[in-house]
């Protein structure tokens, strides 16, 4: 009995009474797959929660690092609503 295979790099066919093809059952694959999505969804989110992480530090660094003499006394401008030293 002779099966007939088409190679998946260059296209020829490939004959041969030999050939054992392995098969896996479909809910192998299946689990295969969506362990192989999950675990690049994880890793996705990974990524994304050290890129905030990292650009929020960096972020805080650049503002601290750019500070005015003004940012010392940060309320001193600020308006405030005074119900009591009034006098009345």
């Amino acid at each position: 009995m002779n099966s007939t295979q088409k190679s998946r790099f260059f296209g020829h066919e490939v004959e041969g009474s030999s050939l054992a093809v392995a098969t896996a059952s479909p809910s192998d694959a299946d689990d295969s797959s969506l362990m192989k999505t999950v675990g690049w969804i994880s890793a996705g989110l990974g990524a994304v929660a050290l890129g905030l992480f990292v650009g929020r530090e960096l972020r805080q660094r650049y503002k601290f690092n750019r500070r005015t003499p003004y940012d010392l006394y940060s309320h001193s401008g600020d308006e405030q609503d005074v119900d009591f030293g009034l006098g009345i």
